[in-house]
C-alpha cells in the first residue's frame, strides 16, 4: 500500500493530522509545514524518512514519516505511516491552555449571573 512519492497536503490528510485537505493546503501556505528546517507549498513531494514540523499553536508536533501514502485510512491503520516525536513539554503545553478555560458540566442549562460575569472576564469584555 506504499506509495513512491506523495504530496505533502495529500499524506497530512490521509494520516488524519487534518482533518480535510483544503486544511492541510491551508496550513502549508501559512507556513504552519516545515519540512526539514523548510517551509513548504501543499505541492511538495516526500520522502520517507523526512522529519515534519507542524506548528498547531501552541504545540509544535514533530513527526517522522515511515511511509508514504496516497489514500486516507482509518486511524488505528494511519499511525503505522508515521512516528510522532512531538516532545513532552510540548504536549504539557496543552494542558495548561486547558486550565485557562472556564468548564462547566454538560446539560448544566444556561449559566447564573454570576458565571456570566466570570465568562465575561475570561473574555475580556
Amino acid at each position: 500500500m506504499s506509495e513512491e512519492n506523495a504530496r505533502i497536503d495529500k499524506w497530512l490528510w490521509a494520516v488524519r493530522i487534518y482533518k480535510t485537505r483544503s486544511q492541510a493546503s491551508e496550513a502549508c501556505k501559512r507556513g504552519r509545514v516545515i519540512v526539514n528546517g523548510i517551509q513548504v507549498k501543499p505541492s511538495r513531494v516526500i520522502k520517507t524518512g523526512e522529519t515534519i514540523f507542524i506548528r498547531k499553536p501552541p504545540v509544535v508536533y514533530t513527526y517522522k514519516i515511515k511511509e508514504l501514502l496516497q489514500r486516507r485510512q482509518s486511524a488505528k491503520l494511519a499511525r503505522e505511516y508515521y512516528e510522532d516525536l512531538t516532545s513532552v513539554e510540548e504536549l504539557n503545553k496543552l494542558k495548561i491552555n486547558e486550565k485557562l478555560f472556564f468548564s462547566r458540566v454538560k446539560g448544566s442549562g444556561r449559566p447564573t449571573k454570576k458565571e456570566r460575569r466570570i465568562l465575561d472576564k475570561l473574555r475580556g469584555d
